[in-house]
Order: structure tokens, then sequence, then C-alpha cells
């Protein structure tokens, strides 16, 4: 018997990710469950804007949008979030208005810690931003 556990059904996964407020407010929804990815997307809104003049959104839009994913790429096989222990985000290219998605990849899986990366692309698909993080997987 595998020690592993079992990637969650999309439909599930689609129930847990809209049941925080936050990611309601984001727009965040699921585009792709596979066992090698996660794919999700958020609805672009204007509060995202940091830069009325240029109209780009904040770096934090697209950090927290990288830590989402990379969370859920875990999350997909535990059947809950899991904490963020350390995050690392690159930016590529400002994200101007338009939705955003990201796809979200599981590195390691651990029991007490894992780790998974994520990249966030708008919806022409240039890589705006990317990033990885560590995650604890413990239930204490």
């Amino acid at each position: 018997m595998s020690d592993k556990p079992n990637l969650l059904d999309a439909e599930t996964m689609r129930r847990l990710i809209v049941e925080a407020p936050f990611h309601q407010w984001l727009g965040l929804t699921l585009v792709d469950l596979t066992e090698e990815h996660i794919d999700l997307r958020v609805a672009w809104r204007e509060e995202y804007v940091v830069n009325p003049e240029q109209r780009y959104a904040h770096g934090g839009i697209l950090a927290a949008f990288i830590d989402l994913t990379a969370d859920w790429a875990i999350a997909a096989k535990f059947g809950r979030g899991v904490p963020t222990i350390d995050m690392r985000v690159d930016y590529h290219k400002p994200a101007m208005p338009g939705d955003l998605w990201a796809r979200g990849r599981l590195l390691k899986l651990g029991r007490t810690f894992s780790s998974a990366e994520a990249v966030v692309y708008d919806m022409s698909g240039a890589m705006l931003a990317s990033g990885r993080g560590v995650y604890l997987t413990s239930k204490a």
C-alpha cells in the first residue's frame, strides 16, 4: 500500500478553493488538475492596479497568486490548504489589465515539509512572474 496521498478530484478542489473569502475576492477558479500540475485563474479586478497611470498590477497580487497556486498543487494531495514556510518570487513582466492564470507543480511531497513552484501568465501566454515555496504539510 502506498504511503503517498491520492490526488483529489477536480470537483472537490473547486469547492475547497472557493471556501476562503480571500480566494473569492481574488476571483480564484480551478481550470485544470492533473497528477503533474494544477492550473488556476484569477479574474482581473481594478483593485489590483498599483499605478493608475500605467495600470499594472501590484506585485503582491502576483506573489499571492504564486503562493496560492503552489499551495494548491500540494493541497490537491492532502485535501487541505497548507501554511507557507518560505517563498521566493521573481517578476518578469508587469501584469496589465486582464485575467491571469497560473500553473503550479509539486516538486517534493514530504510528511513534514513539501515544496512546489508556480508560474503566472497573462491570457496571451506571456510569463509575468514565477516562484517556489516550502509548505508545512505535517498536521501538528
